[in-house]
């Protein structure tokens, strides 16, 4: 619980964090955010850490000059797309040892599932999936679990990593000046991650009311 509290107290303060980052280690900072940005799209283990807020908030600084915005946009889109890689090649290890039975708990049914779906809506998926927390962490993986073509992955993933940074990244640029704006970021910040986090919650408040409706009726 205190950790949680802590992350959370640090992604909606992420702007007073990153003007002392900026402060302390200007050079570095680029180093920093790559490092977060790649994380948070390739281990499955975190995906909790901020994506869409943190970018946001760059661009603002990048606004107010205290940061380059073409090398950020830059650094952000290659760690974010490095990151989905290392995700997707994680999974693409993990099918050949479901694959060859190695791991006797796994269903190969959901394995096949998987494949069936990526097949189908891959691409879609690799793009969509960004502007979505644990789902982008997650999405990866899974392609490379269900043998998504590593080509075709290569390019939705560039796409994907290419719109993600840049909407956010200029959104921060162009609005992060506005005065209210600046002097709200905090507001500014936790409704981001509302709106991020927001159609997954509908999607699960959805699928718990029909299960519940499934085990009535059964």
């Amino acid at each position: 619980m205190g950790i949680s509290r802590e992350l959370l107290g640090w992604v909606l303060h992420i702007d007073t964090h990153l003007a002392w980052f900026i402060s302390q280690y200007h050079e570095l900072t680029y180093a920093i955010l790559a490092a977060i940005v790649f994380v948070e799209n390739g281990v499955i283990l975190v995906p909790f850490l901020p994506g869409d807020s943190l970018i946001f908030v760059c661009g603002a600084f990048a606004a107010r000059g205290s940061l380059d915005l073409e090398i950020l946009l830059a650094v952000l889109v290659v760690s974010s797309f490095f990151g989905a890689t290392l995700n997707y090649w994680v999974g693409r290890w993990a099918a050949q040892r479901f694959g060859d039975s190695k791991i006797p708990f796994v269903n190969l049914k959901h394995v096949d599932k998987t494949r069936v779906y990526f097949e189908k809506y891959g691409g879609a998926t690799i793009v969509v999936a960004r502007f979505f927390p644990i789902i982008r962490t997650f999405a990866p993986f899974f392609a490379g679990l269900g043998g998504m073509n590593s080509t075709k992955f290569a390019i939705y993933n560039i796409i994907g990593s290419v719109v993600w940074v840049g909407l956010f990244g200029f959104g921060g640029y162009f609005f992060g000046t506005i005065p209210w704006v600046a002097h709200n970021m905090v507001a500014v910040v936790m409704g981001i991650l509302v709106l991020s986090v927001s159609p997954i919650l509908v999607r699960a408040l959805f699928l718990s009311r029909s299960l519940s409706k499934t085990r009535k009726t059964g």
